[in-house]
């Protein structure tokens, strides 16, 4: 029996299939599917596994609800909102993320004010009724909805959190009179205060509510259709993972359902090595994505913000830039750009010969030599050293670069562009990077990694077994999450401790249940709470670890180190504030122990030798097969380690062997 992960990406869908007794894994890739991603998964199954009979458990990461969002193509929502307060989402902050930007544009909401309507209904901040529900005030949304043929509505009532009644009752009118719309209520999507955040959050889960129900509703007939019984997990964005039916409950949960699979890998790779401390990189053909694991734990965030919109939800912190394998160069004044424009699959890098004649970073890396031209996927792909010359001579000569030049110059910018981001996240928050080791994979990562490491100061490198799937691997080592919140605002002194460990006790009886709706044994569940503090007269808070709700006092002692350690100060003698309550209900997975490389050296892993370019000079380079590298040697570079899913290039001054569970350690020469 098979432990399966699938990774839909822009051009193929990444499988891990890991055996269920010995642990042994096997990878793949088959081609995504655009315009049916389930069909993808299918045929990866049918290729991979066969009979899909055997498989015990399937997990996956989907991107069609953030690719709904960012290409706009999400379902048409109306907002109901309380009486006299409809404005509220339309006007939002007033804040501007770039202050000196002068030609700022405030970010356009999903919903036009035309589509924002009223109830007639008010609570109190403590859910008290203020002004009771005038159910006919609902009939004028009902005639619109239905006239206008609006597929999703989102529900956000004034002060719902404290009182979901007349959330609940509109809720309930509007699935009766409207059978198949959609609706997403703010006391489910985001409990917690602050109006606008809510707001934003509810409509983002409508707005892609539809189609990430219909693709689940897709892939679960497909494959029923084929005989798989077992049931369809999915990959949430806070590191967990959710059967398909609470996926489509709330869809909003599953934004970054792919690239979180990284960070997860990331904590298991902690765990596995011992190294606690852990920047993970993730270079794919697009985009570069980043991630911290710290004290071996991931970076997990109760808010973020997507192109301008607010979201309040349990999410790892990722962050991305427009660099991969297939930036393009282009020219601006007559001096050099690399990205974010990308070849995508279509007409993809030159390189590919699928038509593309704007050079890559890919493109780069294969002209450099740095790439052979069977070095991918085992050599299955040709790459076209010809036409991949031919681009970079025209646009060289058009910029007065020799082809070499605007080779490296190319690759030395998207370093740069990624080196930026990877301060962002460390030095930009007062983090020391020299701390870490990095951790590079994706497809293009490990071409990549040394030079990144290089720009940070960061001595050790590790590239992670199968790092082409690292990402789809990840989410085998994930576990069941659900995460529950209640807001709860009283000054530390005065709460009411009862009142708190009663709060907490409804939202475990809350997690339990969820839990054994996801089938989960009691014996597999788990349960940590937190609660967000801040200072009085602060606007944002700190989540803190929570051990017993009967004694705040270690609590806000941690709050006063976290927030020196966070803002260089703390304020011993202020009063502190709670805000929310938070509960995190995890159902613990079996899974087989982590496999080292089975592997042996029963061939020569020294393949071919190649002339690489390293800095203006042609280095004669070995090629070394990573399948057949010995666990017991060191060796030296300039080199290259080619294996099927990524291909590794180490410069000179470095040294790299394989550990004992087969992951490639890379360090400098003078570290050694």
């Amino acid at each position: 029996m098979y432990r399966v992960a699938a990774d839909i990406g822009g051009t193929f869908t990444d499988f891990v299939i890991e055996d269920q007794k010995s642990g042994e894994i096997t990878i793949g890739k088959v081609p995504t599917t655009p315009e049916n991603p389930a069909r993808g998964i299918l045929n990866g199954v049918s290729q991979l596994i066969g009979d899909p009979k055997d498989i015990e458990f399937f997990v996956h990461g989907t991107t069609v609800g953030l690719n709904a969002f960012l290409e706009r193509k999400g379902a048409r929502v109306l907002l109901i909102m309380t009486s006299g307060i409809s404005d509220t989402y339309t006007i939002a902050r007033g804040h501007r993320e770039e202050l000196y930007k002068l030609h700022y544009r405030k970010p356009k909401q999903l919903v036009p004010r035309k589509d924002v309507h009223e109830v007639s209904e008010r609570l109190g901040w403590d859910g008290s009724v203020v002004t009771p529900l005038d159910e006919s005030s609902l009939q004028p949304i009902i005639d619109k909805v239905k006239a206008e043929n609006i597929p999703a509505v989102a529900i956000c009532l004034l002060h719902a959190y404290a009182n979901p009644a007349h959330e609940q009752k509109v809720a309930e009118i509007l699935a009766k009179e409207l059978p198949g719309v959609s609706i997403s209520m703010s006391h489910s999507v985001a409990p917690e205060w602050r109006e606008v955040e809510r707001a934003s959050s509810t409509v983002m889960d409508a707005y892609v509510a539809p189609v990430v129900e219909l693709y689940l509703e897709t892939l679960k007939r497909e494959f029923l259709e084929i005989g798989m019984q077992q049931t369809i997990h999915v990959m949430r964005s806070n590191g967990g993972v959710m059967t398909d039916t609470h996926a489509s409950k709330h869809p909003i949960t599953t934004l970054l359902s792919g690239p979180v699979g990284g960070s997860i890998g990331g904590v298991e790779l902690s765990k596995s090595t011992g190294v606690e401390n852990l920047l993970c990189v993730d270079m794919g053909g697009t985009s570069f994505d980043l991630s911290l694991v710290v004290d071996g734990q991931p970076e997990l965030s109760n808010e973020t913000v997507l192109q301008g919109l607010p979201l309040l939800m349990s999410i790892i912190n990722i962050d991305t830039v427009g660099a991969g394998g297939g930036s393009l160069a282009w020219v601006e004044n007559g001096g050099l750009r690399v990205g974010p424009q990308s070849a995508g699959s279509v007409p993809g890098p030159v390189c590919y010969g699928r038509g593309g004649t704007q050079p890559t970073i890919t493109d780069a890396n294969l002209f450099l030599g740095r790439l052979g031209k069977g070095s991918l996927l085992n050599g299955d792909m040709t790459l076209d050293m010809t036409s991949t010359a031919s681009a970079f001579e025209t646009l060289g000569r058009e910029i007065g670069l020799s082809a070499t030049e605007l080779a490296e110059g190319m690759i030395a910018i998207g370093n740069a562009k990624m080196a930026d981001a990877m301060r962002t996240i460390t030095v930009g928050r007062g983090i020391d990077p020299r701390e870490f080791t990095l951790v590079a994979f994706g497809g293009a990562g490990p071409m990549h990694a040394v030079e990144l490491a290089r720009e940070l100061d960061i001595k050790q490198i590790i590239i992670p077994r199968f790092p082409g799937t690292f990402s789809a691997w990840g989410m085998l080592q994930s576990d069941i999450r659900h995460d529950f919140s209640v807001t709860y605002y009283a000054v530390s002194d005065e709460a009411d401790t009862d009142r708190l460990a009663g709060m907490f006790k409804d939202m475990l009886d809350d997690g339990k249940k969820v839990l054994i709706e996801e089938g989960v044994p009691e014996p597999h569940m788990e349960f940590t709470r937190s609660i967000d503090l801040r200072y009085v007269g602060q606007e944002y808070t700190i989540n803190v670890p929570l051990a017993d709700a009967a004694n705040l006092d270690a609590a806000i002692e941690k709050f006063h180190d976290l927030y020196q350690a966070r803002y260089g100060h703390a304020l011993h003698e202020a009063a502190v504030e709670i805000i929310n309550l938070r509960l995190a209900a995890i159902g613990r997975l079996e899974r087989a122990a982590v496999s080292g490389s089975t592997e042996q050296a029963s061939q020569e892993p020294l393949v071919a030798h190649r002339n690489i370019i390293f800095n203006g000079r042609s280095h004669r380079s070995p090629i070394y097969k990573r399948d057949f590298l010995p666990k017991d040697g060191v060796f030296q570079s300039p080199a290259v380690v080619e294996e099927a899913s990524a291909t590794t290039i180490i410069p000179p001054g470095y040294t790299f062997k394989i550990d004992d569970i087969g992951n490639l350690l890379i360090q400098s020469e003078e570290d050694v």
